[in-house]
């Protein structure tokens, strides 16, 4: 695809000219999810092309999607103007609609076998437009809802306010906002882009069906055990013979419908005890759960498929949760914090589940679980990268954007120089000094601000997001005093692969792509600054550890670098939670912003 008048500066913020924010609220969800689907496609066929007309060819069809790229992004948030479908004998909709995009698009994809052996399976063409046509109904209700009530009310604190700011959700997948199995009034209440509240349901358990550990010094436990910190949630004593389990609402009823949770009731070793205690927000994973009130947070098992995945625990995860908060307190990633002591790890100090007991090899996993996440120190000045760089449709400018309109051309610069150094490079130092990588995608981010909004510090969360490079292996087993680690353990390239997207793509350069689209700096200015950052901190890392600075030079030489495919990951129908990590999404390899700002 060729395109002429090309242009690679900084564009100019206009709500008057942007279908997000003058069309009703399905006409903007559709037009989300419409840009979402063309910069997938762009990514995941290594299209070439700029800013102007442009045509996306769909041979099998013989049709074509017609649009303008009315901001082209070197770092891939392009934005687009309206989108037609044309047939051989003209224009067949002056405005196309997602789902039948989404069709068009995958059925393509189908056609040359997607992206792997075997092809597409069976129904996840159906499958994918199905959720798409989903996503688009619920942004719908999420943009009415957010333009109605654009101010959060007064128990949303600010750390909260940016949990619940993803009103369109990951701007590379075809259905962001996928959620299918949940009613539109049980959507009121725990999506958090709607602010909803919820009181916990909670379960009485039998101590023979329950599992739980914790690390016995950790300041958020306070000296609890899991169970006895649960009980205190639920505003009860300890029970010698009863342990009390919380579950998201949704989770609880659901699962009295399985069998393996319907035996224990019937055999008595569960009791479901409703719904009672204080109000629950959602953050924006949406089954991790905070109170402003509280001293920690829940993340709960759901077993709804949001994007790609089940959000269903594993006992695995559970357990990794506590083997870093124990390798931690061991000093593993003291060389780290010494270096950057603005720079913490969110801990999982505990957790508790109910197990199916007789299983061979082990208790299984029920879906009724609960990990516990400190509260991080100064949460008040905590902010959620994803909700930061998120936009605002119909309302106005990202919660970004807002931090830095008015305060001099200078600011996006200084912004992006301080992001690097204290939120990007102390991830690559830990990589560096430990060989643990980060799956620190935007959510995962948390983005410590000062009064004046200025980066000066940050914090990543997840229990489940830690690979472990196998040449650090040996070192880490002697720390953990030899026991199985339950880290992600895979080749030193599987995790510079996987650290290139999620560290770079998805996060870092979120930051250059939210100011440059609205219009407050010049992508290739912004990108030069994360490639100044880096080059000086090659030193620091490569004394972290053997070849510290290898990943860092990759980024800043390499011509392509891996990239996930949401489109493709999705229409096969992975379920990143549970495939194997070499299989568990669809990457490619596309072009670098970094080497191509250089030529």
């Amino acid at each position: 695809m060729s395109i002429t008048n090309a242009t690679r500066g900084a564009t100019v913020f206009d709500i008057a000219g942007d279908p997000l924010h003058t069309l009703d609220p399905r006409g903007a969800a559709e037009h989300a999810h419409l840009e979402g689907l063309l910069r997938c496609w762009m990514r995941e066929t290594n299209a070439e092309f700029t800013a102007g007309p442009l045509r996306v060819e769909l041979p099998t069809t013989d049709l074509t999607l017609v649009t303008e790229v009315t901001h082209y992004s070197p770092t891939g948030w392009h934005r687009f103007g309206p989108v037609r479908l044309k047939g051989p004998g003209g224009f067949i909709r002056d405005t196309a609609d997602p789902v039948t995009t989404v069709a068009l698009l995958a059925n393509e994809a189908a056609a040359s076998g997607g992206s792997r052996p075997g092809g597409v399976p069976a129904g996840e063409v159906a499958n994918l437009i199905e959720r798409t046509a989903e996503s688009v109904r619920r942004v719908t209700t999420f943009i009415a809802d957010r333009r109605a009530n654009p101010e959060p009310p007064a128990e949303i604190d600010g750390f909260l306010d940016a949990e619940q700011a993803l009103i369109l959700g990951h701007l590379h997948h075809p259905a962001p906002k996928s959620r299918d199995g949940i009613s539109d009034h049980d959507s009121a209440a725990f999506s958090p882009e709607l602010r909803g509240s919820f009181k916990l349901s909670w379960f009485a358990a039998d101590r023979t069906v329950v599992s739980h550990d914790a690390v016995a010094d950790a300041p958020s436990l306070a000296g609890r055990d899991a169970v006895e910190l649960m009980a205190e949630l639920a505003g009860e004593r300890p029970s010698d013979d009863r342990v009390l389990v919380p579950a998201h609402p949704w989770q609880a009823r659901d699962a009295l419908h399985r069998p393996r949770i319907a035996a224990l009731v019937r055999s008595g070793a569960l009791e479901p005890l409703g719904e009672f205690g204080p109000e629950w927000w959602a953050t924006s994973s949406v089954r991790t759960l905070y109170r402003p009130d509280a001293d920690v947070m829940l993340k709960l098992s759901l077993g709804l498929r949001l994007t790609n995945s089940r959000r269903e625990s594993t006992r695995t995860e559970l357990r990794r949760g506590l083997e870093v908060n124990r390798l931690l307190d061991a000093g593993l990633a003291d060389v780290t914090f010494q270096a950057h002591p603005d720079f913490s790890i969110t801990r999982d100090p505990a957790w508790l589940a109910v197990d199916e007991p007789g299983v061979p090899g082990g208790p299984a996993l029920t879906g009724l679980d609960v990990a516990v996440r400190e509260v991080p120190d100064g949460i008040d000045d905590l902010r959620c990268l994803a909700g930061l760089v998120a936009p605002q449709p119909g309302v106005g400018r990202s919660l970004l954007g807002k931090l830095l309109n008015g305060k001099g051309a200078a600011a996006p610069d200084r912004w992006m120089a301080d992001y690097t150094d204290k939120v990007l490079v102390p991830m690559l130092h830990l990589y560096a000094a430990t060989g643990i990588g980060l799956e620190a995608h935007q959510q995962n981010t948390l983005v410590r601000l000062d009064s004046q909004g200025n980066v000066t510090g940050a914090a990543f969360r997840d229990n489940q997001g830690y690979y472990l490079a196998s040449s650090h292996l040996p070192g880490l087993l002697k720390l953990n005093g030899d026991v199985e680690s339950t880290l992600a353990v895979v080749d030193d390239d599987t995790v510079d692969d996987r650290l290139s997207y999620y560290l770079l793509r998805n996060q870092t350069l979120s930051v250059v792509g939210c100011l440059a689209v609205e219009g407050l700096a010049a992508e290739d200015d912004l990108i030069a600054v994360l490639a100044e950052r880096l080059h000086a901190a090659l030193p620091i890392l490569a004394q972290a550890g053997p070849d510290g600075d290898r990943l860092a030079r990759r980024w800043l030489e390499a011509a392509t670098l891996p990239c996930k495919g949401n489109l493709l990951t999705r229409l096969h129908g992975i379920d990143e939670v549970v495939a194997p990590l070499d299989a568990q999404s669809v990457y490619l390899d596309t072009p670098n912003p970094i080497w191509e700002n250089r030529q």
